[in-house]
Parts: C-alpha cells; sequence; structure tokens
C-alpha cells in the first residue's frame, strides 16, 4: 500500500485535482504493482512561500505548477519499475490535467511492513496485505 503525498502551489481548480489525483494512481497500478482498490492519497494545496521549490536544480525549468509526488511504500521495487513509474506518472499528468513533466518531482521512500498499520492498531504484513 503506498502512501502518496501529492503537493502543489494552491488554486487548482476541483478537476484539475481530480485529473491529478486520478492520473498519479492510474500511473500507481499500471506501472508500480499496486492493486487497483488500493488509493491512499494526500493532496496539499500550499501557498507562495510553502511550498519552496529550485526553478532549474537536475532539470526544469519549473513553473507555478510544480508537482512534488512524495510515495511511501511499503516495499522496494526496482530500478526499472520505478523508471517506467517516472515516465508512465509524467505521461498521464502531461495529458490531463496539463502538467510539463519538467514540473513534476517524484521522491519514493519504502518502509518495512512493521511501520504500517492499516486499522485497528494491527501491524501491517499479514497474509493477503499488498503492500
Amino acid at each position: 500500500m503506498p502512501l502518496a503525498r501529492i503537493s502543489l502551489l494552491r488554486g487548482r481548480s476541483a478537476g484539475a485535482l481530480d485529473a491529478l489525483s486520478a492520473g498519479v494512481h492510474a500511473a500507481l497500478v499500471e506501472h508500480f504493482e499496486v492493486p487497483a482498490g488500493d488509493r491512499f492519497q494526500v493532496i496539499e494545496q500550499l501557498a507562495p512561500g510553502e511550498l519552496v521549490f529550485d526553478r532549474d536544480y537536475l532539470g526544469g525549468p519549473r513553473s507555478n505548477r510544480f508537482v512534488l509526488v512524495a510515495i511511501t511504500a511499503g516495499r522496494q521495487r526496482s530500478a526499472a519499475v520505478k523508471q517506467r513509474f517516472y515516465q508512465g506518472l509524467t505521461r498521464r499528468l502531461a495529458d490531463a490535467p496539463g502538467i510539463d513533466p519538467e514540473d513534476v518531482m517524484v521522491v519514493i521512500s519504502t518502509g518495512a511492513p512493521e511501520d504500517w498499520s492499516f486499522g485497528g492498531g494491527r501491524v501491517a504484513g499479514g497474509a493477503g496485505e499488498q503492500q
């Protein structure tokens, strides 16, 4: 179960946020080995000055449409899987809601099963749970 935290500057429409959410989830399902029903996201819109990013560092130029997608996953994926995810995500977000690929930054981190509880105070990683 990955958790996607999507950070961007305030001011996007509800439709743009829906497309952003759908695009991130679709890319996770298609390229990151995530089941379709496994969708957990936090979308945070921040005021200028609350989302600070270099406009040209290792990419860019970045605009005010910059989006930071931080994925916390329960298990490692190969470099090839991650590369397919990055490419699939930027293609999807370019299509809808129209975000330039240079405006999409992705960070992936992982944690052990005992770092997760999906409810009831139970440690994750039991039979049938995917991460």
